[in-house]
């Protein structure tokens, strides 16, 4: 290949990552992209976070066995390329003298593997920062030369600063987000919240003031929507705003039910720190329990059992309230259910809710960490 063509073909690289704004989307047009510009047949990436763990980010043209049933063999256990990159002896674009995947699938004759048996590895790597592999072969291809690896470790380089590059603008998103969030609550406790206790106090003068009950009652009334919509409001603002989540996932969360008039019984086992996008996870879906504790179950006590183990995060949330008919076969009956499964499902975690009319309702929750 002539150098104009490797500038070339980094060129091209170089735009697509440009464009790229969600990481697992960039990952696979880029992989599909190289393969097809340096004829190589087949590629995949591992992302791989602080604790060594790999996940199969991007995946092109695997052979049958290793894609058989969702990837599983690329997903499950450890390699020797895995290994190497862990134990920090995997710098630099090398030459893997054999897949530790595909011998296992020729020694358990799990099925053709189409010629491949080799594949060259590149660290991705932006400075300091790493974020995983970038693996690539092709049929009968026992061997790369020093060019192609120049070249692969050009395009890994590129992929890392891509994703240290969108890794900082999600951060900076989430930062604007949070910002914005404390300026609304700053907002409707400056004006909502104080017109609506304002509107409290004037109807309980109202009421103190007349002799006529009918306008007694009507005062009264008003004074109710007043506080209730205060107390809708408070809430809101703790929402956009938790209160007392520095001290922890367990305080904010009492504090929270005690805002509402709820008794909350609260018991932590394991780890006592959680990462932060699983933190406010859990704050939020604790919100929409309690909440839903507080509107339908007709009663004031709530039991919450946080466990925090080496790899998942498992949170369930107790009343004996009056409960309700619930089929798991069937949609979730409303949209704060809806919510909170969503919360859970997009991190990988998995949502439970039982409840029977008089048995009060359950919700478990379990993350990967």
């Amino acid at each position: 290949m002539s150098r104009n063509e490797e500038i070339g073909i980094l060129k091209e690289i170089a735009e697509l990552l440009n464009e790229g704004a969600d990481s697992r989307t960039v990952l696979a047009g880029v992989l599909r992209k190289l393969l097809h510009l340096t004829g190589l047949k087949t590629g995949w990436i591992f992302l791989i976070d602080e604790t060594g763990a790999h996940q199969l980010a991007a995946n092109e043209a695997l052979p049958a066995p290793l894609a058989q049933h969702d990837n599983k063999r690329m997903c499950m256990g450890d390699c020797w390329c895995v290994n190497r990159y862990n134990s920090g002896k995997l710098n630099k674009a090398v030459n893997i003298i054999e897949c530790q995947r595909i011998e296992n699938v020729i020694l358990e004759k799990a099925g053709d593997t189409g010629g491949l048996t080799h594949h060259a590895t590149v660290p991705l790597r932006a400075g300091n920062e790493r974020f995983g592999l970038l693996n690539v072969g092709s049929p009968y291809k026992t061997h790369f030369q020093k060019d192609e690896l120049a070249l692969l470790e050009a395009v890994a380089f590129q992929i890392g600063t891509a994703l240290k590059r969108i890794k900082l603008t999600q951060r900076e998103q989430e930062t604007a987000l949070i910002t914005e969030r404390n300026r609304l609550a700053r907002d409707l406790h400056d004006s909502v919240n104080q017109l609506l206790f304002s509107l409290s106090l004037t109807a309980r003068a109202g009421r103190e003031m007349t002799e006529n009950e009918e306008v007694k009652q009507t005062f009264s009334y008003i004074q109710n929507l007043a506080q209730d919509a205060l107390g809708e409001m408070r809430a809101l603002i703790w929402q956009l705003k938790p209160q007392g989540l520095e001290n922890g996932i367990i305080s904010a969360l009492s504090s929270y039910a005690e805002m509402l008039g709820l008794t909350l019984d609260a018991k932590l086992t394991g780890i006592s720190s959680f990462p932060e996008k699983v933190e406010e996870a859990l704050w939020r879906i604790g919100q929409e329990a309690l909440g839903n504790c507080k509107k339908h179950s007709q009663t004031t006590h709530v039991s919450l059992f946080l466990n925090r183990s080496s790899d998942s995060v498992t949170m369930t949330i107790q009343d004996q309230g009056c409960g309700f008919y619930y089929d798991d076969k069937l949609e979730l009956p409303s949209f704060g259910l809806k919510n909170m499964k969503a919360r859970t499902q997009s991190l990988n975690g998995t949502f439970l809710l039982s409840s029977e009319p008089g048995s009060g309702t359950e919700i478990q929750i379990q993350i990967p960490i």
